[in-house]
């Protein structure tokens, strides 16, 4: 079993809330991020160093919608 990549305080964990929306967060592992549980929201924040980076700007975008710039698939 391998290590987890986000080490984070439980107690921490429990009392952060998304910037954006104030949802709680679920812990991606794999990606080092925590993830908002909003399903509007669902910005995926980075955790560097076991330092949860908060900072809307910083986020990344988890759902799929398409720029609106941007042509169809099938155009």
């Amino acid at each position: 079993m391998t290590p987890p990549n986000v080490n984070l305080d439980p107690d921490l964990l429990s009392i952060l809330v998304c910037p954006k929306c104030r949802s709680e967060f679920r812990v991606d592992d794999e990606a080092s991020e925590l993830v908002c549980t909003n399903a509007t929201c669902a910005l995926a924040y980075p955790v560097r160093d076991d330092i949860p980076v908060l900072l809307i700007d910083e986020a990344r975008q988890t759902t799929n919608d398409a720029p609106q710039n941007e042509a169809p698939e099938n155009a």
